[in-house]
């Protein structure tokens, strides 16, 4: 970041049994625009069971320029926040600290000069998932928090998210490295258990199950490549969000592979998705 202040390690929940929740809040120092500024909350990858706040993977982090820093020069407002990992919590933990994110932000948005009707979700790998049941269950009476203060955004953006945890296994790519139907998978450890043992858990931790006209606009970014998370997640809830008439984009990177590697450690295609979802958030944040 050229400019501006980061308030590192901010607590906006403390789940009972669990350690508080922090995020690291960027503030634009010479915003693009007057007034109350547009605000993303971020969700960092690493399978709901690692990773940490304000990262999006070692390729992406070692931009010149990361992503992060792009839009807060932009004039975005940016959270980075934790959420329970499987190993402390199941699903739905994840999705309610992300919802605690969002709410938090809304509530302090007169403290941090934030427009609570443009506040965006974004994440990659399970981060992009949460963004996405973020944006599709607003006001959802199954995921409430109760200080009443609204969790919707008016925006997603995802890379290569899970989206359809019972199918995703048989989408695997023919050389993946990881299946969501292995014993113990990344999925399993988030329900709880395997998928198909546990079709009801797997549909209500599914995006797309939750996939309408009520969605706000949706970013999807996926590498054709993706060992771990296979492409047609994002392909089948980018058509499932089309045939609703939602307003949905989907951008599909020819040989990457998740955390956009590409042969010979190529930047390219981590600068390809950081470029579209700069371009996206721009052109949300000056809708009228």
């Amino acid at each position: 970041m050229t400019a501006g202040r980061v308030l590192k390690g901010i607590e906006f929940a403390h789940p009972e049994g669990s350690a508080p929740l922090l995020l690291d809040l960027y503030l634009p120092a010479s915003p693009e625009q007057s007034g109350a500024l547009p605000a993303i909350v971020h969700f960092h990858g690493g399978g709901w069971r690692t990773g940490g706040r304000s990262s999006l993977g070692p390729q992406v982090d070692s931009l010149d320029l990361s992503p992060i820093e792009r839009l807060v020069d932009a004039g975005f407002v940016m959270a980075s926040a934790d959420y329970r990992l499987s190993s402390v919590a199941r699903f739905p933990a994840q999705l309610l600290d992300a919802k605690a994110a969002v709410r938090w932000l809304r509530a302090n948005a007169a403290t941090y000069n934030v427009d609570p009707d443009r506040i965006y979700a974004w994440g990659d790998s399970a981060g992009g998932h949460l963004a996405s049941l973020v944006g599709l269950t607003a006001g959802s009476a199954n995921y409430a928090g109760d200080d009443g203060i609204s969790d919707a955004v008016a925006a997603v953006a995802a890379w290569y998210p899970p989206t359809d945890l019972l199918h995703m296994g048989e989408q695997r790519l023919p050389d993946a490295v990881a299946s969501a139907d292995d014993p113990g998978s990344r999925e399993a450890l988030l329900l709880g258990a395997q998928p198909a043992d546990a079709p009801d858990k797997a549909a209500a931790a599914s995006p797309l199950t939750y996939a309408g006209n009520h969605a706000p606009p949706f970013f999807l970014a996926h590498g054709t490549a993706d060992r771990f998370v296979p492409p047609a997640q994002s392909a089948t809830l980018a058509a499932a969000l089309e045939a609703a008439g939602a307003d949905v984009e989907l951008l599909l990177i020819e040989g990457a592979d998740h955390m956009w590697q590409l042969p010979g450690q190529d930047p390219a295609a981590a600068a390809q998705a950081a470029d579209a979802t700069l371009d996206f958030f721009r052109r949300q944040a000056t809708k009228p």
